[in-house]
């Protein structure tokens, strides 16, 4: 009998790029924390959020902002609701912004969250810094990823 393949525990997971991995070149990923109001929190909880035509960006104090984030108004406010499509500061050490400021920069890289997801119970962003692939790259990556789907296959089938 083989092994049962233990899937990944999405239980804790807000929003997904699934995009992301198709269009660019993954080179680093790093963990960061969002701030948010209230309002914004509650609809996380009910995983009312979209971050498919979101990226990053460095302001001129160097901070990390999330740009074009979209986290749905929560049915349950009050009288305080909160801008859907708002930048949102990501919260990193200062030591981690910089050296990813300077590899962005110098390498003009693109910074992607590639999803939203509850640690400890904070938010937390996976910003990745990527490269961009043209058209017959994709086509590549996914003949790839199709090969090596089927030679798993045949393995596993002997």
């Amino acid at each position: 009998m083989g092994k049962a393949k233990k899937k990944p525990d999405n239980s804790n997971l807000i929003a997904q790029n699934k995009k992301a991995r198709h269009d660019y070149d993954i080179l680093e990923t790093l963990e960061g924390g969002l701030v948010l109001t209230g309002s914004e929190v509650k609809s996380l909880r009910d995983k009312k959020a979209s971050i498919g035509e979101c990226y990053a960006q460095f302001d001129r104090n160097g901070e990390l902002f999330l740009i074009n984030s979209h986290v749905s108004h929560y049915n349950n406010a009050g009288y305080a609701q909160h801008e859907e499509t708002r930048s949102r500061k990501v919260l990193m050490h200062k030591k981690e912004l910089e050296k990813l400021s300077l590899r962005k920069e110098k390498e003009s890289l693109t910074l992607v969250p590639l999803r939203l997801y509850w640690k400890d119970g904070k938010v937390k962003v996976e910003i990745a810094l990527v490269r961009g692939r043209k058209k017959h790259d994709k086509r590549l990556a996914s003949k790839d990823a199709d090969w090596k789907r089927q030679q798993h296959r045949l393995l596993k089938n002997g």
